[in-house]
C-alpha cells in the first residue's frame, strides 16, 4: 500500500539542523499494514527565531539552508561533515535526519528540547524510518500530478451503489466499519434534490405526482424534469457570482452603481444551455481573442470586469490598474486551478513550488487589457461601466443576446475585456509594490502545475488552452470539488481554494480522480456530472445521523448518511416568496432593491453617485429571487451577510456557515417574512377548507412534507389559542405589514390567526434546511 508521508523540514542555523513539520511534500512509503485511509501529518510550520534568519523578508540574500521538502537539497552531505549525510537511501542508521528525530540525547535531539516545538509522535518516527529504508523516494504534491484512469472499487454490499460515485464511497465506508444509511423517504428526496437543482422548494403539485409515482425511475424523471427548468440555470449561477465576485457597485469609497447584469444573464443562459466548461470558462478568459468573437462571447468576458473600480478622484492611475491585474491573477489562481497563488504575489510562495517570477509571468497574461488605473469619477450613466465596454444594443437583445432581459436597453453598456494595441512590458513587483520593477518577465505559468507550451499564443487565449490542456492537473478538479462540494456541503477537498500543501487531502482522492477524468472524457458536461451526483445512491440517503456514526464520523466525511445544511441566504428567500405564492419568476434583468432597514446605505456613503440613498422597488419587483438583490460592496444586503452571502469584494469559492441569535430574529422579524406569511394565510383562509386543512397545506408548501400527528396537533391548537385571543384592533396590526395588497372582504380576525400560525411554520429549523 502506498502511502503519503508530507514533510517540510526547513533550514538549520549554524551547523544545528532545525527542523518543521508541515503538510507539504510527498514522500511514497508502502506500509504493512490494511488499506485504510493515504497517511498525512498535518502540523503547521513554526518558524523558531534561528530558522527565521534564514526565511525572514531578506532571505532570499543569505546563505541557503537545508531544505527536505526538495530532493537535490536533501540527500547533500553535510557542510561540516562531508561523510554525513541527513538522508541516505536505504539506511536509517546512516541518515543524520532519522538519527536527529528519535534519539533521546537532548544536545543531539530535533526540534531542540529548548524550542518548544512538538516531537514527532513515536508512530511518525516510525514512518520516516520506513519511508528512508523503502529508498525514500520523493513524489510530486498529489494536486499536481494528472489525474488517471481509476478502476472502480469492489466492494462487499454489491446491490448498493447506483452508479460509480457510490463503490467509491462505499469503499471507504466498509474499510472504517461504516455502512450507508437507507435512501431518504421521497418527501424529503425531492425537497434535496428540488434545492440543489433550482433553489426552489417543489410545488405542491410536483410532490403529488412524486408520491403517486411508483415507477423505477419515478426519482430520475423528476431530476430531468428539474434540470430541464429555467432555475436550474439561475441556482448554478449562484456559487459562480460568487467566484466571478459579481455585484452591482464599483466599490471602494464612493462605490456607485454599474451595470455589469447584462454577463449574469450570460451566466445564467450558458448553464442552461449546457455550454460545456472548457467553452464556459475560455469564453469569460479570452472571448474577446476568439476567431471572428460574436457579441456573445465578448460579454462572457465581462467574468474579468467584476473587479472593483475606484472612482476616486486623485488616485495614482498605475497603482489603481496594477490592483485590478492582481485581482484577475489571483481569481484566475483560486477559481480555476484551486491554489493559492496570491500569496507568490510579494515573495515566492512559502509552501507551495510557485516562485514571484511565475506570479509575474501569470500576471503578464492579464496586464495588456486596454484600461486605466482612473478612467473617470461619479457620474452619470456614461460611467456605469469602464473601458474597455461593449454596447447592447436593441437589436441585440432580439437577436444573438436575446437572453438579456431588457426591452429597451437605451445605451445599455457593460464593462468588457479588450487587449491594448501596444505590448506592455511585466516585470516583477519587488515586495509587490506597483512602482518598484525588478526583472521583466514573459507571459508563462508555474511550471509545478504545467509548464507553458511554447507553441501556444501568449495572450488570454493561449492560457484558456493550458488550462483546459489533459496534462494540466487542476482545471477539471477545482471545478468537480466546487460542483460536489454545491451539493454534498463540502467538497472531497475541504480546502476549495487551497489544492496546495497547506490545504486539505482529499477524502476520497481515487473518486475525485475518477469524476475528474470522467468529465473530460465526456466533454467537460456540466449538466451530465450535476446528473451522476444527484441520482448517486450517496447523495439520495437519509440524512438522520445515529450515535454510532457520530461518533465514528462527526463530519459525514465518510457520506454514511445524505447531506444535511442550511439553504444559502439566496435560497431562504427563495423559499419564503415561492412558497407563499409572491414570488416573481423572471429571468434575469438589471438588480432590485427590496425591503431594508432606513438609513444603512446613508450613513455608510461618500454622497456621491445614485447609490448614495436606498431608493425600494415596488410590485413585482419587490418579489424577485434573492440572486437579483442589487449589491453594493460597502454595504452588502443586510438579510444576505447574516446569512453568510458574500460581498463579493473578491472572489470566493467557499462561504462560511455560521449559525447565529441574528439569524432567528431575521426569520422572526424580516417584513419580506412576515408579508409571505400574510399572503399565504390570505390564499388559505379563501380557500373553502377547514382550518386543519389550512394549517396541513401551509405545512407541505414550507416545509415539503406532511406534518406528523404531533405537528398538526400542536400547530391546530395554536391556531384556535391565537384565534382567542385575536382582537379586531390586534389583527389590524398583526397584518399591517408589506406593500402586497390586503383584500378588503377577509375576516381580519381569523386572517391573523393563520397568519401567526404560517409564520410560525417558517421559522421553524427545517423550514430553511435540507434534509
Amino acid at each position: 500500500m502506498r502511502r503519503h508521508l508530507y514533510l517540510l523540514l526547513i533550514l538549520c542555523a549554524g551547523s544545528i539542523l532545525c527542523m518543521l513539520w508541515a503538510c507539504n511534500h510527498p514522500a511514497t512509503i508502502d506500509e504493512q499494514m490494511p488499506d485504510v485511509v493515504s497517511y498525512n501529518f498535518n502540523i503547521r510550520p513554526i518558524l523558531s527565531d534561528k530558522c527565521y534568519k534564514c526565511h525572514g523578508p531578506d532571505a532570499s540574500k543569505r546563505q541557503a539552508g537545508l531544505r527536505l521538502d526538495m530532493p537535490e537539497s536533501a540527500f547533500k552531505a553535510l557542510k561540516d561533515d562531508p561523510n554525513a549525510h541527513v538522508l541516505v537511501p536505504g539506511s536509517p542508521a546512516m541518515s543524520e535526519l532519522f538519527r536527529r528525530v528519535s534519539t533521546n540525547d537532548t544536545a543531539e535531539m530535533m526540534p531542540p528540547a529548548n524550542s518548544n516545538l512538538k516531537r514527532l509522535t513515536p508512530h511518525e518516527v516510525d514512518l520516516v524510518k520506513k519511508w528512508i529504508k523503502q529508498g525514500a523516494k520523493f513524489e510530486k504534491h498529489w494536486a499536481f500530478v494528472p489525474p488517471k484512469v481509476v478502476p472502480l472499487p469492489e466492494v462487499k454490499d454489491k446491490a448498493w451503489p447506483k452508479n460509480p460515485i457510490d463503490n467509491f464511497i462505499l469503499r471507504k465506508q466498509e474499510q472504517y466499519g461504516l455502512e450507508p444509511n437507507p435512501e431518504a423517504d421521497k418527501e424529503r428526496l425531492l425537497k434535496r434534490v428540488s434545492f440543489d437543482l433550482t433553489g426552489l422548494p417543489p410545488s405542491l403539485d410536483m410532490m403529488d405526482r412524486f408520491l403517486a409515482d411508483k415507477s423505477g425511475n419515478a426519482y430520475e424523471k423528476v431530476v430531468d424534469e428539474l434540470m430541464k427548468s429555467q432555475a436550474y440555470g439561475e441556482k448554478m449561477t449562484l456559487h459562480w457570482l460568487d467566484v466571478a465576485r459579481y455585484a452591482d457597485s464599483h466599490g471602494y469609497q464612493d462605490d456607485n452603481y454599474r451595470t455589469q447584469w447584462p454577463w449574469r444573464d450570460w451566466v445564467i443562459h450558458a448553464f442552461n444551455e449546457n455550454l460545456p466548461y472548457d467553452k464556459f470558462v475560455t469564453w469569460q478568459l479570452a472571448g474577446d481573442l476568439m476567431p471572428n468573437a460574436s457579441k456573445e462571447q465578448l460579454l462572457a468576458t465581462g467574468f474579468n470586469r467584476n473587479h472593483k473600480i475606484t472612482e476616486e478622484g486623485g488616485v495614482i492611475n498605475e497603482e489603481y490598474r496594477v490592483a485590478y491585474v492582481t485581482d484577475r491573477t489571483n481569481t484566475f489562481g483560486k477559481a480555476l486551478l484551486g491554489v493559492t497563488i496570491e500569496c507568490a504575489h510579494c515573495h515566492d510562495h512559502k509552501y507551495d513550488p510557485f516562485s514571484q517570477k511565475e506570479y509575474y509571468q501569470l500576471f503578464a497574461f492579464f496586464n495588456q487589457v486596454k484600461e486605466p488605473g482612473i478612467q473617470s469619477t461619479v457620474g452619470g450613466p456614461e460611467t456605469y461601466a469602464k473601458r474597455p465596454m461593449m454596447q447592447v444594443t436593441n437589436d441585440d437583445v432580439k437577436g444573438i443576446l436575446k437572453f438579456v432581459n431588457k426591452q429597451d436597453t437605451g445605451k445599455l453598456i457593460v464593462s468588457v475585456m479588450g487587449d491594448s494595441e501596444v505590448y506592455r512590458k511585466t516585470y516583477i513587483l519587488k515586495r509587490g509594490n506597483y512602482d518598484t520593477h525588478g526583472d521583466e518577465v514573459q507571459p508563462g505559468t508555474p511550471k509545478a502545475i504545467l509548464p507553458f507550451d511554447s507553441s501556444l499564443p501568449k495572450n488570454r487565449l493561449g492560457l484558456a488552452e493550458w488550462l483546459f490542456s489533459r496534462k494540466n492537473p487542476l482545471a477539471a478538479r477545482a471545478f468537480v470539488n466546487q460542483t460536489w462540494q454545491e451539493f454534498f456541503g463540502k467538497g472531497i477537498v475541504k480546502s476549495s481554494g487551497d489544492f496546495g500543501m497547506q490545504g486539505d487531502l482529499p477524502s476520497h482522492p481515487e473518486l475525485l480522480d475518477w469524476l475528474s477524468v470522467d468529465f473530460i472524457d465526456h466533454g467537460w458536461d456540466i449538466k451530465r456530472l450535476v446528473k451522476q451526483l444527484v441520482m448517486s445512491a450517496t447523495y439520495r440517503q437519509s440524512a438522520v445521523v445515529s450515535p454510532e456514526k457520530l461518533k465514528i464520523d462527526p463530519e459525514n466525511t465518510y457520506l454514511a448518511r445524505g447531506p444535511r445544511s442550511r439553504l444559502p441566504a439566496e435560497f431562504v428567500r427563495d423559499m419564503v416568496l415561492a412558497s407563499s405564492g409572491l414570488l416573481t419568476k423572471t429571468i434575469g434583468g438589471p438588480s432590485v432593491n427590496p425591503y431594508q432597514p432606513a438609513g444603512l446605505w446613508e450613513n455608510a456613503t461618500s454622497g456621491r453617485g445614485i447609490l448614495a440613498n436606498y431608493r425600494q422597488v415596488h410590485g413585482v419587483n419587490l418579489y424577485r429571487r434573492g440572486m437579483y438583490t442589487l449589491i453594493k460592496r460597502t454595504v452588502p444586503p443586510v438579510e444576505m451577510a447574516i446569512f453568510d452571502a458574500s460581498n463579493r469584494d473578491q472572489c470566493e469559492v467557499k462561504r462560511l456557515r455560521t449559525n447565529t441569535p441574528l439569524q432567528a430574529l431575521l426569520m422572526e422579524n424580516d417584513p419580506t417574512v412576515l408579508e409571505a406569511a400574510r399572503v399565504l394565510a390570505t390564499k388559505l383562509i379563501q380557500d373553502k377548507s377547514s382550518s386543519k386543512e389550512k394549517v396541513y397545506k401551509a405545512f407541505r408548501l414550507i416545509i415539503c412534507r406532511k406534518p406528523n400527528e404531533k405537528e398538526q396537533a400542536i400547530l391546530d391548537s395554536y391556531y384556535n389559542e391565537e384565534l382567542k385571543a385575536m382582537d379586531l384592533h390586534t389583527a389590524g396590526k398583526v397584518l399591517n405589514v408589506g406593500e402586497y395588497p390586503l383584500p378588503d372582504n377577509v375576516n381580519k380576525v381569523n386572517l391573523a390567526a393563520m397568519m401567526k400560525v404560517v409564520d410560525v411554520i417558517y421559522n421553524l429549523e427545517e423550514a430553511i434546511t435540507k434534509t
